[in-house]
């Protein structure tokens, strides 16, 4: 009879504390994203509960201090769901967030597009707009 590792990791009494804390997790973070503000929702997620006390992490201080005004109301809704909560601590704690290099999806610029730029750049004055027109230009070429 084929065991899911949901049964092996039940069977097991630490791992058993452990899937039943994710669990509660889960069920804490439904019920935190029914209730934050829509603005808060996505900037903000449960991390941890322990001892009536719920972490929250968010992405930013604004949003932390926000959560931090509204901790008490927030702590009284979760404890309607069945989770007591005594107490709410807040970090910013930022997602990670992979950054893909943009030459990769860089699409070359056609013969066309390509003489228009360079005939602008040449046209304009000695400055910032020039020297990005002409960095463009030079990666342009690059990639063709």
């Amino acid at each position: 009879m084929y065991k899911g590792p949901e049964q092996y990791l039940n069977s097991d009494a630490a791992a058993s504390r452990v899937m039943a804390h994710a669990r509660l997790l889960q069920k804490l973070s439904r019920r935190f994203e029914a209730i934050a503000p829509a603005g808060l929702r996505h900037a903000a997620r449960v991390a941890n509960y322990k001892s009536g006390k719920i972490v929250i992490h968010t992405d930013n201080g604004a949003v932390a201090a926000k959560i931090r005004q509204m901790s008490q109301r927030l702590c009284d809704e979760l404890s309607k769901g069945g989770t007591q909560c005594s107490d709410m601590e807040v970090k910013v704690q930022p997602r990670q967030i992979t950054y893909q290099s943009t030459t990769s999806t860089l699409k070359p610029l056609s013969v066309k597009a390509f003489g228009m730029l360079q005939s602008t750049a040449e046209s304009l004055p000695k400055g910032p707009l020039r020297d990005a027109l002409d960095r463009l230009l030079e990666r342009a070429a690059r990639t063709e």
